[in-house]
């Protein structure tokens, strides 16, 4: 590949190229056969568009707002761990491209900076995703202090009552670096012969009891809007309105937790219309490309997330990185919506788009 990258594509084969293969493989990987993890990205191009056609579209809009807060495009930074494995900057690198792109970053609760350090390194909105450790005053206490740093949303991780058997990892001996928010809260040191020892760490942390009226606890120790990440069902995201989430995040956390779960993109319009617009709706997994983001605005999200395409980018070239993976999606969603005919995100409708299952619909 010569030259600068011109895709998200090729960050990713830069970002093979630049990391240790334990690490790449960490981040790149997914849960057993990766099913899950190809039809994450497939299942974007079964979807076609329906460009309408002498719309005046000389300018382009696509900033939107999350939660009341305004950014400059549909594409927010997904929580995904250990950002030092990436570069040596680690979250700090990812947060300053994430501010200078004026969109808003999730910081991960297995990030291998602080939520202090993070909050110190530059001015902007910042979300926090929390794990429920099996030691709920942990909890509290991260809570307290994302808090105290001025994060402006908790993203509850809910699909993770035990970690997923990700295989890549357990053939290298994938090795936990320090997780700072945590250490010295929870115990770190795992034996585990089976698994990675990611696993065996998740296995000794992460509370599998946790439930829908903990969703209650969690409210009642924090004023922060909770936005609730992992959900892939109509009955799930009706539960979840029920009990006073502030947003749905539809994932499967970047097919890294149990395979053969649908491809996000497929289920988000059942979480959408079961929840009949009381909250926003976020879909995260399988967007490289800016016409993905298009495809998940008509079908209804209110902005998408994205995890490995940062991580590719920080590993490539740092925060700069970072920057430009973001800037290219932005690029690439600006020209979608102007071929598409649409001027602004509120232009984008599900008209817009057709799903494989309207293209059978209309072959019987």
């Amino acid at each position: 590949m010569e030259g600068e990258p011109v895709n998200v594509n090729e960050f990713q084969e830069l970002a093979r190229q630049a990391l240790p293969k334990m690490y790449y493989d960490f981040f790149s990987g997914g849960a057993e056969d990766q099913y899950t993890l190809k039809e994450n990205v497939e299942a974007f191009r079964r979807i076609t568009f329906r460009p309408r056609i002498l719309v005046d579209v000389s300018r382009i809009n696509f900033s939107t707002t999350v939660l009341g807060y305004k950014i400059s495009a549909p594409i927010m930074v997904a929580p995904s761990a250990m950002h030092k494995l990436a570069h040596p900057e680690g979250e700090i690198a990812t947060a300053r491209a994430a501010a200078a792109s004026n969109t808003i970053m999730v910081l991960s609760s297995m990030s291998s900076c602080t939520i202090e350090e993070v909050a110190s390194s530059c001015n902007a909105i910042r979300f926090f995703q929390l794990y429920v450790y099996k030691n709920r005053d942990v909890a509290a206490q991260l809570v307290q202090r994302v808090e105290r740093n001025g994060y402006k949303a908790i993203v509850l991780t809910v699909d993770a009552p035990m970690l997923g058997r990700r295989e890549a990892d357990i053939k290298n001996k994938m090795i936990v670096p320090p997780l700072k928010n945590i250490e010295g809260l929870v115990s770190t040191e795992v034996n585990n012969d089976e698994g990675s020892i990611l696993e065996g760490f998740a296995k000794g942390a992460l509370d599998a009891s946790l439930c829908w009226r903990d969703i209650g606890w969690l409210r009642s120790i924090t004023n922060l809007p909770i936005l609730i990440k992992g959900v892939l069902t109509r009955e799930d995201a009706i539960k979840a309105t029920e009990v006073g989430v502030a947003g749905i995040v539809v994932s499967n956390h970047g097919a890294r937790q149990l395979d053969y779960t649908p491809a996000t993109i497929t289920v988000l319009e059942e979480v959408v219309h079961a929840v009949r617009g009381k909250v926003p709706v976020f879909l995260d997994g399988g967007v490289r490309r800016g016409t993905d983001v298009f495809k998940a605005l008509a079908l209804g999200a209110q902005a998408v997330l994205i995890g490995r395409p940062v991580v590719y980018g920080l590993a490539a070239k740092g925060e700069y990185g970072v920057r430009k993976v973001i800037h290219m999606l932005k690029d690439e969603l600006e020209l979608t919506m102007a071929l598409s005919g649409c001027p602004s995100v509120k232009d984008i409708t599900r008209s817009h788009v057709r799903t494989e299952h309207e293209k059978i619909h209309s072959m019987l």
